[in-house]
C-alpha cells in the first residue's frame, strides 16, 4: 500500500472494513468510531496476560490467569439461585473450581467430567478453595495442543451490543491498515528529535499488541514509553484546541470599557474595608484587559474568603459605566442568590439596578425579569437559567462565571454567544471566578484559554481554623463541644454528607442529625437546610442564622460556597471521610470568618482507608487551599478536582493530568511552535483526537 493510499484508508467509514455492515457501524458509531483512524487510537482499558499457562497450584487470589484442566465433578445446585459448579484438575495434581450462575443445559452438558478446558478468569477465595465465576474457557479436543497468544490480549471500552472480543477483531481489521511512519506521524520530526518522542506507529502497535516481555507494571499505570508518546500528543492536542478557542475568541471585538470611572472609586470609597495587596493586583490585571478592544479571558483564583467578589463587583462597574450590561452565572441557587445579596448591598446605593433570574423563577414574575433583562437591565445575577433560549441582553459587555469547575467550556460560551452588539460585532468580556485552587499544572491544560490572576492573600483579621479528626465513637463528645460553644455565643454548622447522589437520602440525613441535636441541645435554637427546600424557606433559615437566631444550623453540602456569618466559629463535618479535600476545604471556609478563634471537626466513620487517612491528614496539617488543591490532584486526579462537568473537557482516553504532568511542559513548547509554523498539522492533530467537538471552530 503506498502512502497517500494508506492514509486515505484511516480517512475511510468504518463500514469499508471487512465483516462490518450496518449493524455493527451503528454500534461503533455509539463508541464515536466513525472512521477506520478512530479505531486506531481507540486504545485498551486494561490487557489480560494469555501468553501463558499457570499450573493451578500456583495461582494466587486476584490475580487473573489461564489455566488447562479436565474436569472431575459437576455439580448443579438451585439454593437460592441456579448455579454450576465444575472442578477441574491439572498436572499439578491441584483443583480449582469454576462457578457459572447464568448457563442453559447445553453449557451443562459440554462441561462434562473428562472434558479438557482452556480457561481464563479472575481467581478469588471460596469455601472450598480457589475458584473463578464466570471465566471465559475453550473446550479442547481430544489430544489438541494448547496453542497461547503471542501479545497480551487488550480489553477495549465496549457498548451494549459490542463486546470486548468483537471490538478487539475490528481492531485488528484497522490496525492492518496503519500507514508507515512519515505518513502517520503529524508532528514535525525535529520537534519529535528535540523532545525524545518515541515513533508514533510504533507506541500505537505496543500499546494495541504488547508483546510478552513488556514491563506490565509500566503497562498497567500507564507509564510504558508508548503510552507516554500516546499520552503526549493528546495532551498537545488539547492544548491546541483551547489555544484556537482562545484565538478564534479574540479575533472579535469587545467593547472597551471605563475601567476608572465614578462608580468604581465611589463603591471603594463605600467598602468598610481596605482591598488587599492581592486584590489590588488582580484588579488591576483585570481593569487591562477591559481596557482593550478584544475579549478578556480571564480566571481569578482564591481561596475561600479571598475577597474575589469584591474584583468581581469593581469589574461590573466598568461595563456598566460604558453603557453595557453584566451577566452574573453561579452554578447553585444558594451561591447565586449571595451574589445578588452582595452585589444589590454594594450597587444599589450608587443608582445601579441588580436583577434576579433563576431556574425556579415562573409565570409572571419570570415573564417581567425576561423583559428587564432584554431592556437593559445594568447587572443580572442568577444561575444557569441565564444561558437558556429567550434569555436577551440589550448589549452584553461583561460574563461573570463564578466557580467555573461546575461548568463546562460549552456552558460558558453559551453565555458568551449572546454577544455584546451583534451589530457591531462585539463579544463580552468574560471573567471567570473560582474558591477552588487550580494546581498549577493543571491549569496549564485545562484553562490554556484563559489567563490566570490568583488572589494569594487572606484579608487581616482572619483567624486560622484549628482542624481535628474525631471518631464518631466521640460523638458525644462533640455534642458537648457545641453546647459550650454556643453557651458562648458562638454559632456552629453541623454538616451532613451521603455517599449518594440522592438529594432526598441527604435531607433525610440532615433531618435525622436536626432531631437528634435538637433533642441534645434543648437549650440552643436548631435549624435545618438542605437541597430539597424551597428558595424562600432557605433564605429565611439562612437569614435566621446570620441573624443569630439560631444557633446551630444542620445542613447538607449546599453550604459549600458562598456563605458568610462571622460569629460562627464551629464547624463539624460528619462521614468527613466521603469528601475530597476541595470540599471539606470549602466547607471548613465557613468558619474562621471573624475574630473570634474557630475550629473545624472532622467525623469520621472507622476504619478509615489508606485514601482518606490521607486526605484527613492534609486537612489537620494546612489551610493553604494551594497546596491542598495539589495534594487533592495526587490523591483523585483532575476529573474530580475540576468536577464531573468540566471532564467532558477532559475526559482523555490515555492521558492523565496527575501521572502526565512532566510532560506538560514540552506539550506548550511544541503546541506553540506548531500553532506558529505548522498550522496545518494541527488542524489534522485536532481532526485525529477531537474531530468535529472542537469548539473553537465555531467559537
Amino acid at each position: 500500500m503506498n502512502v497517500a493510499a494508506a492514509v486515505d484508508a484511516g480517512a475511510q467509514p468504518v463500514a469499508t472494513l471487512p465483516g462490518v455492515g450496518p449493524a455493527l457501524a451503528a454500534l461503533l458509531h455509539r463508541l464515536g468510531l466513525e472512521r477506520v483512524q478512530d479505531l486506531w487510537f481507540h486504545l485498551p482499558l486494561r490487557y489480560e496476560d494469555r501468553t501463558r499457562i499457570t499450573a493451578i497450584a500456583d495461582l494466587r487470589p486476584g490475580q487473573s490467569a489461564q489455566v488447562v484442566g479436565t474436569v472431575e465433578a459437576v455439580e448443579r445446585g438451585f439454593r437460592y439461585r441456579p448455579q454450576l459448579k465444575v472442578a477441574i484438575a491439572d498436572d499439578s495434581r491441584q483443583t480449582l473450581q469454576l462457578r457459572f450462575f447464568h448457563f442453559n443445559r447445553a453449557q451443562a452438558e459440554q462441561l462434562a467430567p473428562g472434558a479438557r478446558l482452556l480457561c481464563f478468569g479472575e481467581v478469588r477465595h471460596a469455601s472450598q478453595g480457589l475458584e473463578m465465576v464466570h471465566p471465559q474457557y475453550r473446550r479442547l479436543g481430544a489430544g489438541e495442543a494448547v496453542a497461547v497468544e503471542d501479545s497480551l490480549a487488550p480489553v477495549y471500552p465496549a457498548t451494549e451490543g459490542l463486546g470486548p472480543k468483537r471490538l478487539a477483531s475490528v481492531i485488528a481489521k484497522a490496525l492492518a491498515l496503519l500507514p508507515p511512519e512519515s505518513a502517520l506521524e503529524l508532528i514535525p520530526r525535529e520537534l519529535c528529535a528535540a523532545h525524545g518522542l518515541a515513533s508514533l506507529r510504533e507506541a500505537l502497535l505496543t500499546v494495541h499488541r504488547p508483546p510478552p516481555d513488556v514491563r506490565l507494571d509500566l503497562l498497567l499505570h500507564g507509564r510504558h514509553p508508548a503510552q507516554q508518546r500516546l499520552a503526549f500528543e493528546e495532551l498537545l492536542t488539547q492544548h491546541l484546541s483551547l489555544k484556537r478557542m482562545r484565538a478564534a475568541v479574540q479575533r472579535r471585538r469587545a467593547p472597551r470599557l471605563a475601567v476608572d470611572g465614578a462608580l468604581r472609586r465611589q463603591l471603594i470609597a463605600s467598602l468598610p474595608f481596605a482591598l488587599t495587596a492581592a486584590q489590588r493586583r488582580v484588579d488591576a490585571e483585570v481593569r487591562r484587559d477591559l481596557a482593550q478592544a478584544s475579549p478578556m479571558l480571564r480566571l481569578v483564583q482564591g481561596d475561600v474568603g479571598s475577597g474575589k467578589t469584591v474584583v468581581a463587583a469593581l469589574a461590573a462597574l466598568a461595563a456598566v459605566e460604558s453603557g453595557c450590561q453584566v451577566a452574573l452565572m453561579a452554578p447553585t441557587e444558594l451561591l447565586a442568590e449571595q451574589h445578588l445579596r452582595n452585589f444589590r448591598h454594594w450597587l444599589t446605593p450608587l443608582g445601579v439596578e441588580v436583577e434576579w433570574l433563576a431556574g425556579k423563577q415562573q409565570g409572571k414574575a419570570r415573564q417581567a425579569a425576561l423583559r428587564r433583562v432584554a431592556e437593559g437591565a445594568a447587572v443580572t445575577v442568577g444561575t444557569h437559567a441565564l444561558m437558556q433560549e429567550g434569555v436577551e441582553f440589550a448589549r452584553l459587555g461583561l460574563v461573570i462565571v463564578d466557580e467555573q469547575h461546575r461548568f463546562g467550556v460549552q456552558q460558558r460560551l453559551a453565555l458568551h454567544d449572546k454577544g455584546a452588539d451583534r451589530a457591531r460585532g462585539e463579544v463580552p468580556h468574560q471573567l471567570v471566578l473560582t474558591a477552588t485552587p487550580i494546581p498549577r499544572t493543571l491549569a496549564m491544560s485545562a484553562y490554556a484559554d484563559l489567563d490566570v490572576s490568583a488572589i494569594d492573600e487572606l484579608p487581616p483579621g482572619r483567624t486560622p481554623v484549628q482542624t481535628v479528626a474525631v471518631s464518631s465513637a466521640r460523638r458525644g463528645e462533640v455534642i458537648e463541644r457545641i453546647r459550650v460553644a454556643c453557651a458562648e455565643g458562638r454559632q456552629v454548622y453541623w454538616v451532613c454528607t451521603l455517599i449518594e447522589e440522592s438529594e432526598q437520602l441527604r435531607a433525610q440525613a440532615a433531618e435525622v442529625a436536626h432531631a437528634e441535636l435538637s433533642a441534645a441541645l434543648a437549650d440552643c435554637k436548631v435549624g435545618l437546610i438542605h437541597g430539597r427546600l424551597k428558595p424562600k424557606d432557605k433564605q429565611a433559615v439562612m437569614d435566621a442564622f446570620k441573624a443569630g437566631e439560631l444557633a446551630v444550623l444542620v445542613a447538607t453540602t449546599v453550604i459549600e460556597v458562598g456563605v458568610d456569618v462571622p460569629n460562627a466559629s464551629l464547624m463539624v463535618i460528619e462521614n468527613s471521610e466521603r469528601l475530597g479535600l476541595a470540599q471539606l476545604h470549602q466547607l471548613r471556609g465557613r468558619v474562621g470568618r471573624g475574630a473570634v478563634a474557630s475550629n473545624c471537626v472532622l467525623l469520621y466513620q472507622p476504619p478509615l482507608g489508606q485514601l482518606a487517612r490521607e486526605r484527613l491528614a492534609v486537612m489537620r496539617e494546612t489551610s493553604d487551599g494551594f497546596r491542598i488543591a495539589e495534594k487533592d490532584l495526587e490523591l483523585r486526579g483532575p476529573g474530580e478536582v475540576l468536577g464531573t462537568r468540566q471532564t467532558g473537557q477532559l475526559s482523555f482516553r490515555i492521558a492523565d493530568l496527575a501521572r502526565d504532568a512532566h510532560l506538560l511542559p514540552a506539550v506548550q513548547q511544541v503546541g506553540e511552535r506548531l500553532l506558529v509554523a505548522h498550522p496545518h498539522e494541527a488542524d489534522r492533530l485536532i481532526a485525529r483526537w477531537i474531530g468535529g467537538a472542537a469548539r473553537y471552530a465555531r467559537a
